[in-house]
């Protein structure tokens, strides 16, 4: 059984809170950054909100993921909580990896997230050594690896795709196709059209899906997911949104218009989406969507008041935040 169905009266609720949480929590990160109160660096998934849910919320408890150095989205929607996340980012003892991963290198590993990487396609070789895992233990389990379009072009994205379809692993591979990597459109960077086509030449499924759209997003992954549990092996699923943020919060995002974010934001977004389709399917009704909208923001607004209240990392005990 799936974790939520956004199709679903009894769990649209809980798929919308999830959405607003992550752009929140996104949200929330940019304006403690702009105070001063966070630093370093982030890359923030404002405008991708329905990859994370539609793929997360498709997925059963046991099953595992692995994601990038853009994480935030997936690790809030494969069921961590806000606070220690944020903990994390301030370098708190409470944060998921003791204060010692950021925001690039967040895992959860009780929950199934293998973790967050910064190195471009850096998680694809991971997630393929966690799909043998699963099925040498023969647990039933299935590995979702996100990565993005700027991934494709490396070699470590056709490594892991080529030994998953040779060994019929349980591994979904999701790319959020953002439209950039970095600077780069994706248009100028990447041959044959799109990177859902390069599954042909490994025999495997690719399916390319309007990754701005939570239902769509969530049926077809529902599809690839059933596929890898039964043993038929990899897929690649190609989710096309967009970014609304710069590449990194050092991006002063002089490659693309204002145009053509606005166009994004105006007839794209996943949320304003959703919620019209809740709307008119009769799914949920105002109050609902609201309360939705409220319980998301309270959350994060709680998650930052314990976030920053929680004792500092220890630089004494480093060894003791390490293992193996």
């Amino acid at each position: 059984m799936t974790r939520r169905d956004p199709r679903s009266p009894e769990q649209a609720g809980r798929v919308l809170e999830s959405m607003w949480t992550i752009r929140r929590f996104e949200e929330g990160l940019e304006e403690l950054f702009s105070r001063g109160l966070l630093h370093g660096t982030m890359h923030l998934s404002i405008g991708q909100e329905a990859v994370a849910e539609g793929v997360c919320g498709a997925l059963t408890d046991g099953d595992m993921i692995t994601s990038t150095h853009r994480g935030h989205g997936h690790t809030l929607a494969h069921g961590a909580d806000p606070e220690p996340m944020l903990a994390e980012l301030l370098m708190k003892d409470t944060g998921y990896c003791r204060g010692r991963g950021g925001s690039m290198h967040i895992a959860d590993v009780a929950n199934g997230n293998l973790g967050a990487n910064g190195i471009v396609a850096g998680s694809m070789t991971i997630a393929a050594g966690a799909g043998l895992t699963q099925q040498m233990a023969s647990t039933g389990r299935i590995v979702v690896c996100f990565f993005g379009d700027g991934a494709a072009n490396e070699g470590s994205f056709h490594e892991a795709i080529n030994l998953a379809a040779v060994w019929q692993l349980p591994v979904l591979f999701v790319c959020e196709n953002n439209q950039y990597g970095m600077s780069m459109s994706q248009d100028r960077s990447t041959a044959g059209g799109s990177v859902s086509a390069r599954a042909c030449a490994y025999g495997i499924p690719g399916v390319e899906v309007d990754g701005n759209d939570v239902v769509a997003v969530h049926e077809r992954t529902a599809e690839l997911v059933e596929r890898a549990r039964r043993g038929d092996g990899p897929s690649i699923l190609e989710a096309i949104t967009y970014r609304y943020r710069g590449h990194s919060k050092s991006d002063r995002n002089l490659y693309r218009t204002q145009t053509e974010i606005e166009e994004w934001r105006s007839s794209k977004d996943p949320l304003a989406r959703y919620e019209g389709w809740l709307r008119e399917s009769g799914t949920l009704d105002e109050n609902e969507i609201e309360r939705a909208r409220a319980a998301a923001k309270e959350a994060i607004r709680t998650a930052v008041q314990k976030a920053f209240s929680a004792p500092d990392a220890s630089i004494t005990d480093l060894e003791g935040a390490a293992y193996a």
